[in-house]
């Protein structure tokens, strides 16, 4: 007995060693997703989570696999006719997990288990949420998953209430599950929909389309973001001499999040006020317009068939698709902040300014090339990915360009065609589901060895033309 131990003692030391050796943090953070991908493709696949008789081939439950793991929505077969009650709060398990992160996830259960926290497990943490520096990301992790269960739950009664007294007539029991559901769904911004219907009941119930709206915003807009402003309410309250001061991170992220918030609800308003929206009230085009500018971003909700919106529309949905959410959230897509530092160093060299600033501060330079590098191959990924499905499958390009703009943005926005992609149509679409969740930045760096040479020299420079 004395000798087992020993022996899994020291195979745990030379596996510990060999993750720290040989693999980086981002490495390993990118094992871990895979791992959870092909954990969530095993229960996913038991018949004890699935309607009797539900057929499913197991590279559309590996399909289906991903794009729970990545939160995105998209799915190759009709999810209410599959999954029993016991599938639907298994999703709602991995929903959390592949929303919060799966070094959060779990760290939260070390957390309730008081077991220490490694260093190389706070290191691996840093990475998994982005944070640019070490200390602090444990109480990061502790406040933001007790917040989001917190609204998750408050929610929850709410549209359990709300479903329990609508005209659908529902039991308690079936009230409650779709409220939680619901709830769950929109934080982590799955999309998922698990009735068919998605949010088309509510169309005109303008306080629960407020309330949807809400819980998007608050799994998009990045959960450092979340936690300042509950520090913000914190101190106000207690009315400390010391004004608050927020993070650049969190300014420059409420502010893009917003602008695109703005700008897509007054685009789409523009676009469809005397088409889709003909027939609407006022009142009604403002609030369907505004969901539709939130709901791109991430979500995946709708209350239309999305044929039913003109071209130029859904190249408004891709774009703001293809943006996605905040850094450090339930999001994908090439991020808020990316296309913020973007915009921002364009009008420093329109306006011949040596330097990048906002509020008061400098974007590093290393920040800025790291945005140029994520738009660009993202962009150029995005553009292959949809150069291939035009070649493999029979499709009109509008379709083809949402599905791929959503499955790298994690959305789960679809003209219908997921279930008829070709068998490399899925394979692309899952790997951009994939890579959206994991970041285009993280995937590239995944195939960077840990150790890198510095030669410790430059060499000269020459100005070339441009333009």
């Amino acid at each position: 007995m004395f000798k087992n131990r020993w022996s899994m003692f020291r195979l745990r030391r030379v596996s510990n060693r060999f993750v720290n050796t040989h693999f980086s943090s981002i490495q390993i953070i990118f094992i871990y997703y895979v791992l959870m991908t092909i954990v969530s493709f095993i229960l996913l696949g038991l018949p004890f989570f699935q309607k009797p008789g539900a057929d499913i081939s197991l590279f559309d439950t590996l399909f289906m696999a991903i794009s729970t793991v990545s939160v995105t929505g998209l799915s190759t077969f009709n999810i209410n006719e599959v999954y029993n009650e016991r599938g639907i709060i298994l999703l709602e398990i991995l929903f959390q997990i592949g929303g919060l992160g799966i070094m959060m996830f779990s760290t939260f259960f070390f957390i309730l288990s008081r077991k220490r926290i490694s260093l190389k497990r706070r290191q691996l943490i840093m990475t998994d949420m982005n944070q640019p520096r070490l200390s602090g990301s444990v109480k990061l992790i502790k406040n933001t998953v007790y917040t989001l269960l917190g609204i998750q739950f408050i929610f929850g009664i709410i549209f359990s209430i709300r479903f329990y007294f609508s005209d659908h007539h529902e039991t308690l029991s079936e009230a409650i599950f779709q409220g939680f559901y619901q709830s769950i769904s929109a934080v982590t911004n799955s999309g998922f929909d698990v009735t068919g219907m998605s949010a088309t009941p509510y169309a005109k119930d303008y306080l629960f389309i407020t309330f949807l709206i809400f819980l998007i915003m608050v799994g998009g807009i990045g959960f450092p973001v979340i936690m300042e402003f509950k520090e913000w309410l914190f101190h106000k309250r207690e009315k400390h001499d010391i004004p608050f001061r927020f993070s650049l991170f969190s300014k420059l992220a409420i502010s893009i999040y917003l602008i695109l918030f703005i700008f897509g609800t007054l685009a789409i308003y523009l676009l469809e006020r005397n088409h889709l929206f003909a027939d609407m009230s006022g009142i009604q085009k403002l609030m369907t317009s505004m969901f539709y500018s939130t709901t791109t971003r991430n979500a995946g909700l709708q209350m239309h068939d999305l044929s039913s919106f003109q071209t130029p529309t859904l190249l408004l949905f891709s774009m703001l698709m293809f943006i996605g959410c905040s850094p450090s959230s339930v999001g994908g897509g090439v991020r808020t902040t990316t296309i913020a530092i973007l915009g921002l160093y364009m009008l420093s060299f329109i306006k011949s300014e040596d330097n990048v600033t906002i509020f008061s501060r400098r974007i590093e330079d290393r920040d800025i090339k790291k945005a140029v590098v994520v738009f660009n191959l993202s962009l150029a990924m995005c553009f292959l990915a949809v150069l291939i499905l035009s070649i493999t499958e029979q499709q009109d390009m509008i379709a083809i360009i949402v599905e791929v703009a959503s499955a790298f943005g994690t959305t789960g926005l679809s003209l219908g065609i997921t279930s008829d992609l070709t068998f490399i149509g899925k394979i692309v679409i899952a790997a951009l589901m994939f890579i959206g969740r994991i970041g285009m930045l993280y995937t590239l760096m995944v195939f960077v060895p840990k150790e890198r040479q510095d030669h410790g020299y430059l060499f000269p420079s020459e100005k070339i033309i441009i333009g």
